[in-house]
């Protein structure tokens, strides 16, 4: 019997451009795609409920990929390390082939895969989730970048990528196939009750719905940089959760809109900033739960355990907080698992600021609720907003929601997620309770924009201090 090759899928559900699987075709030997669900490895980051919803149709979708390949998906549950080195001594394989992840409970996993591997098998790892390997951008002097900017420029010298790999035309199958849990017994869909019917109707897990997603938005990125902002227009890309789950490739996303013109290369640079988000967690593998600037360890946030303070923290949550634009982006959350991107900055800064509530309880809510939680670009974009991070907007920079919301005719925005207030013409929608025209069933403001800010200020001053 020839022994095969595992090839060990974990955010990087698809066939093309794959080059783990690619290599293990190459070696053309039987292959055997395996996923793990492992909630032990993460630890205190198990995948978040909507990412769950997420990972059961992709896991779908991949597994019906494959089989039109003469191949197949096979599901196991448990420690991955574990999980793969006995799977290793069940079925004589002779390599495990995987994408390389940054994550730091991935990197002791591979790490821990290595070191458990017996019988000449052995662990190869492969780049393909990134424009460029993690680390491997550095300054003059060798150093790792700290700041986005001149991470972004010294990058930009090796773009394009190289060209994206085909999927394999056919994958060698072994002669059985070992033992498979079924998808339906993990549970990853909500039940009692069902939430997931405003995902259901915006998305497509899967690496078809990903290329659909590029073809649709490949048209439009030459006008990305005016449109992107405003949340009233379809104007974003949405392929943040194909790009999570490694249902498509940057380089594939690159080499398609690259061309474009107008003003793609905004959309290009946030592809850069996904790679500039891996860059921070290798150097800061706390990221999501320790404040880079430590002088913002002294700032008084609010005691989330007052019931004053959890039940402003509920509000924010439930997109009850009186702010038009707040609530419209938190109640789409809620609803699509996304946000639009504009909108995310003013939620998040409403949280950090308005309510002196710390980032990190937005920052674990998001990972909860955004079926494109990246542990990379979640901390990140939490700490740049709240001035805490290597790379941050300053905290004194108060965001006001208000003029955010018409200055970029969030109108037909706020009407879709808040319906209490779609009878409002401009300019009231916007700030319903300031011109007098608040309905009933809208609440109040939970805090004024002046209090706010000179509560968050006055604060600040511990950590100037």
């Amino acid at each position: 019997m020839t022994a095969p090759v595992i090839v060990w899928l974990r955010r990087d559900l698809r066939l093309a451009d794959q080059p783990a699987l690619a290599a293990a075709v190459t070696s053309g030997v039987p292959v055997i795609p395996v996923f793990i669900l492992d909630d032990e490895t993460p630890k205190h980051r198990k995948m978040g409920a909507a990412s769950r919803w997420w990972l059961h149709h992709s896991l779908a979708s991949l597994d019906a990929d494959l089989r039109a390949l003469g191949s197949r998906l096979i599901l196991r549950a448990g420690k991955s390390d574990e999980i793969l080195c006995a799977l290793a001594g069940e079925t004589y394989a002779s390599a495990i082939h995987c994408i390389r992840h940054y994550e730091p409970w991935w990197r002791n996993a591979e790490k821990a895969v290595a070191r458990g591997l017996s019988g000449g098998c052995e662990l190869v790892c492969h780049e393909g989730n990134y424009l460029l390997p993690a680390g491997s951008v550095t300054t003059g002097s060798g150093g790792q970048y700290k700041i986005y900017t001149p991470f972004m420029r010294a990058l930009w010298q090796h773009m394009p990528p190289p060209m994206p790999l085909p999927a394999p035309d056919k994958i060698g199958a072994p002669e059985s196939w070992p033992h498979s849990d079924e998808l339906s017994e993990w549970n990853l869909r909500p039940t009692k009750p069902d939430w997931a019917g405003g995902m259901t109707d915006m998305w497509s897990p899967g690496e078809a719905g990903a290329q659909a997603r590029l073809d649709a938005f490949a048209d439009k990125a030459k006008f990305y940089d005016e449109k992107r902002n405003l949340p009233s227009v379809a104007g974003s890309s949405f392929l943040s959760p194909h790009l999570h789950f490694g249902e498509i490739s940057p380089a594939t996303c690159w080499h398609a809109t690259m061309n474009a013109g107008g003003s793609v290369d905004v959309f290009l640079k946030e592809l850069v900033w996904r790679d500039y988000a891996q860059n921070v967690i290798i150097q800061f593998p706390e990221y999501s739960g320790k404040n880079a600037r430590e002088a913002f360890d002294k700032l008084p946030w609010r005691d989330i355990c007052d019931p004053e303070v959890k039940a402003d923290y509920v509000a924010w949550t439930k997109g009850q907080t009186g702010y038009p634009i707040v609530d419209a982006g938190m109640r789409q959350l809620w609803a699509t698992g996304w946000m639009h991107n504009r909108v995310r900055m003013i939620a998040a800064s409403f949280l950090i600021k308005h309510l002196l509530i710390d980032w990190r309880e937005g920052e674990q809510w998001f990972w909860d609720t955004l079926v494109d939680a990246d542990y990379g670009s979640n901390s990140t974009n939490w700490q740049w907003t709240a001035g805490t991070g290597v790379d941050s907007n300053m905290f004194v920079r108060i965001m006001a929601p208000l003029s955010q919301s018409e200055k970029f005719d969030a109108a037909r925005y706020i009407r879709e997620w808040v319906p209490e207030l779609a009878d409002l013409r401009e300019p009231y929608i916007h700030d319903p309770e300031e011109h007098g025209v608040r309905p009933k069933n809208y609440p109040r403001k939970i805090i004024g924009h002046k209090a706010a800010r000179e509560r968050a200020l006055k604060a600040h001053e511990a950590v100037k201090a």
